[in-house]
């Protein structure tokens, strides 16, 4: 039985009140990601045994709210992975100020790296990757990075892109087991942003590894 580390409502909060990027690159389609809608997919992720006591990896780790999240509900190591520096720098000021004034039992390693060159066994990949807006296929990149180090996978995309995110799971032997819609709250955060909030419609897939029977 899971115990609860910190409630979902204490989650949202402590995830809201974390620093965000200083100056987001157009180019990386560098967002945070909402800190409700973090809360309730790893809380979710959680509830389905995929945190607590597991080995995390936080691809595209940003500012790292999803790795962060994972380490407050009793994850055993996170592995934050993020090949823009500042932004990395901007997570572990971020875990150090949460384990100021919250109990994080769990190990902590931030790996300055693409994605693609990350490699090592995790039991649960978690990711909000770039929608390919600016670079096409970005985030089909990260999936398959994703792919090679872990049985189950959580990730962010367009629902646009549903039926061909399920297609290319398939291919690589993974089967989407659950589907949770969100509309993502993007705040006016790059220049070109003319609205104070933009929301998209987004879908995180959860992905399993299909087992083979001999």
């Amino acid at each position: 039985m899971n115990l609860h580390p910190i409630s979902k409502g204490a989650l949202s909060i402590v995830l809201s009140q974390l620093k965000l990027f200083d100056e987001p690159k157009v180019r990386l389609e560098q967002y945070p990601t909402d800190s409700q809608v973090a809360a309730e997919l790893l809380w979710t992720a959680f509830q389905l045994g995929d945190i607590q006591n597991k080995t995390i990896a936080d691809f595209g780790a940003g500012c790292g709210i999803l790795g962060i999240g994972a380490l407050l509900l009793g994850a055993k190591e996170v592995f934050f992975v993020e090949s823009e520096k500042k932004a990395l720098s901007i997570a572990q000021k971020n875990l150090h100020t949460v384990m100021e004034n919250h109990h994080i039992s769990g190990n902590a390693s931030f790996v300055l790296d693409s994605v693609i060159n990350f490699s090592k066994p995790v039991d649960c990949v978690i990711q909000n990757p770039p929608f390919g807006t600016r670079e096409k296929g970005a985030d089909i990149l990260f999936l398959k990075a994703a792919f090679l180090n872990a049985p189950i996978i959580y990730s962010f995309h367009k629902t646009i892109t549903r039926n061909y995110i399920q297609k290319v799971s398939s291919t690589a032997e993974y089967t989407v087991t659950h589907i949770f819609p969100y509309q993502l709250p993007l705040k006016a955060t790059l220049a070109q942003h003319t609205r104070k909030i933009h929301r998209i419609d987004v879908t995180a897939f959860r992905l399993e590894k299909q087992k083979v029977y001999k």
